[in-house]
């Protein structure tokens, strides 16, 4: 270490030279000097911006740094290989030796030595190993950019990281022989687990939990769940919905778990009805009806109606969406064709009473009335208004529903005669093709029915009965019912078209969920208390929110955030 702290630049010679120059020695250590200081400020500056690196991963010194730190590379490349391995190996130490070179005295030496050795056990403390090659300036010189150099390839392995990290994660490298499988498998696999081991499966790792959402396999355990958006034949009616979140929303319906509340009131008392249209709800009050857009969250209204429907003289009983138009039946007797986006309205004189019910499929109305009629009318603007049928019920009609297939109708009525409240009816002839059951009790007069598919059909009324009915089995008996517990007339029903059925009585408010895999009910809400009792005129339902209509407000059940 002595010999090199007084090994001196080429043409300098020994101490003795620079004892005799005097003055002129003086002065060009002092530059020297202040161009070491320059430099060593420059790559502390380099090596805070850069971290640490080795001189073999660094980048070559720029030319400029070269020139600049020539003789202190010279130096230090004159050193010995033994005095290499201790020298250090930088820019600002080949300067600082050349300076020591030119003070050439012994205690300079020494003191260079100490440095020396104390920045050699920084860098041994900090991990940092040394290039010890014999002769090599240019592996020196390159280690004052090695600080630079290595930082620039953590941040770009951070980088790497971070990117790995939001792109979809690949298959385990290593792990059970079962993961190697190809995917086919897999599902195939996975298609036997249920909901509980899908879910701790999916916290083994990000790609068991991004495998572990296909639809495919929850789209069995889905089936089998309450008001998933699956049909009974399997038709997926919210192909837009993952499946995987709906089977978690369905859990809540099953449980009872839900949050109330109230979207709209009124003043007075009335007997709303409604319908929903995509994030759209129609809403009858009085003889109005009004159209409100959902907010995002499906469980709130914007206060302003995107619409208003206006044109019966009375309240409006019923009516139906169909084909871009809204169909209402009015307590004055008429029918109301609406736009729904214009201000296009036609009324016209239907029945000599009160039309209690009313439907639409396929460009054909079929109407219900108090006076003991259905009628047949066509929706074509040519012949709007026309009267295609007259039947004569010889009963006060109070509900009616277009089978699918477009060939007949069933209409329900008050039962006070000795037939069946349910019959079906050509709808081509208006001639009586059946009428269904034979056990029904004097007044069990059928409120709402609704067809589920072509050949089967749900009804609930005065009895406080709801009853499937499958045509293809038989016509006289129902295939299955369930009874209201509280002996209530049940005004309204609605169903998923798979498992889950809601019902709405005359008191109370109540609503009920039914499984249709079991006689009991499943779960009651009380919406109402004893001094505003009120029947559930209308309900609907997504895989999401439930909506209740009574007479002074419009009730939710948000299911997805209870």
């Amino acid at each position: 270490m002595g010999s090199q702290g007084r090994s001196g630049l080429p043409g300098n010679g020994g101490p003795g030279e620079g004892e005799d120059e005097g003055g002129e020695a003086r002065k060009l250590q002092e530059g020297r000097v202040a161009r070491g200081k320059r430099r060593k400020g420059k790559g502390r500056a380099g090596a805070r911006q850069g971290g640490s690196g080795r001189g073999a991963e660094g980048r070559p010194e720029p030319q400029r740094a070269k020139g600049a730190a020539g003789r202190g590379a010279e130096a230090a490349a004159r050193a010995g290989p033994g005095e290499e391995g201790e020298g250090g190996g930088s820019v600002e130490e080949g300067a600082r030796r050349s300076v020591r070179g030119d003070e050439a005295s012994a205690g300079a030496g020494k003191e260079a030595e100490g440095r020396d050795d104390g920045q050699e056990e920084r860098r041994v403390r900090t991990g940092r190993r040394e290039d010890a090659s014999p002769g090599r300036a240019e592996g020196r010189e390159a280690e004052a950019w090695g600080g630079i150099a290595g930082a620039g390839a953590a941040l770009v392995a951070e980088a790497e990281e971070e990117a790995a990290a939001r792109e979809p994660p690949g298959r385990p490298a290593a792990g059970p022989a079962l993961w190697r499988l190809p995917e086919e498998l897999l599902l195939l696999i996975c298609s036997y687990l249920d909901m509980r081991a899908l879910g701790r499966l999916a916290q083994v790792c990000r790609w068991l939990r991004r495998f572990t959402s296909c639809d495919l396999l929850w789209r069995r355990i889905a089936r089998a769940s309450l008001n998933s958006g699956f049909s009974r034949l399997g038709t997926d009616l919210m192909a837009s919905v993952p499946v995987k979140e709906r089977v978690k929303v369905s859990q809540n319906w099953k449980l009872g778990r839900c949050r109330e509340g109230i979207l709209l009131k009124w003043r007075c008392s009335q007997m709303p009805w409604m319908q929903l249209e995509g994030d759209s709800l129609y809403i009858s009050q009085a003889n109005f009806i009004l159209a409100y857009q959902f907010r995002p969250d499906g469980a709130s209204l914007n206060r302003q109606p995107l619409g208003v429907f206006a044109g019966h003289d009375e309240d409006v009983c019923h009516f139906v969406l169909a084909n871009s138009h809204i169909i209402s039946a009015g307590g004055d007797g008429k029918i109301g064709v609406h736009k729904i986006h214009s201000t296009f309205t036609v009324k016209y004189s239907a029945h000599e009473q009160e039309v209690n019910c009313v439907d639409c499929k396929g460009g054909i109305i079929v109407s219900g009335s108090r006076d003991r009629t259905a009628k047949v009318w066509s929706l074509a603007s040519g012949r709007l208004g026309q009267c295609l049928h007259t039947i004569q019920t010889e009963d006060r009609v109070w509900s009616i529903a277009v089978s699918p297939l477009l060939s007949s109708f069933v209409t329900g009525t008050a039962c006070c005669r000795h037939f069946s409240p349910l019959r079906i009816w050509d709808l081509n002839s208006g001639q009586l093709m059946t009428h269904l059951g034979s056990d029904f009790p004097p007044g069990a007069g059928v409120l709402d029915l609704m067809y589920e598919s072509p050949f089967t059909l749900l009804s609930c009324g005065y009895d406080t009965y709801v009853r499937y009915w499958d045509l293809r089995a038989s016509v006289r008996k129902c295939v299955m019912e369930w009874e209201e517990p509280h002996d209530s007339t049940l005004y309204c029903l609605q169903t998923d078209g798979n498992h889950l059925l809601a019902t709405g009585s005359s008191y109370y408010g109540v609503v009920r969920l039914w499984d249709r895999r079991q006689r009991a009910c499943l779960h009651a809400f009380p919406l109402t208390s004893t001094p505003l009792s009120s029947p559930v005129y209308c309900l609907r339902f997504t895989t999401k929110h439930l909506y209740a209509a009574l007479s002074y407000n419009l009730h939710i059940l948000d299911f997805q955030n209870p």
